[in-house]
């Protein structure tokens, strides 16, 4: 029972990790494509945070601005 445990909160762990791995990615290529620039209205920001959240498609050239 105390195996099965251990898995689970390696898992839960490494699951942790990797979503921060990934958004502080998203972060880096959202900065990088000046999402993060001008940040006064509040498309601006929706616009960040979609390119943080999709920063794959940021990257193959999808213009994620809103507005």
């Amino acid at each position: 029972m105390d195996q099965m445990l251990g898995r689970l909160v390696m898992r839960s762990f490494v699951g942790k990790i990797l979503v921060a791995v990934y958004l502080v990615v998203g972060i880096i290529v959202a900065s990088s494509h000046h999402y993060f620039s001008h940040l006064g209205k509040v498309t601006a920001i929706l616009s960040a945070l979609l390119a943080v959240l999709l920063w794959p498609l940021v990257l193959f050239g999808v213009k994620l601005h809103i507005g």
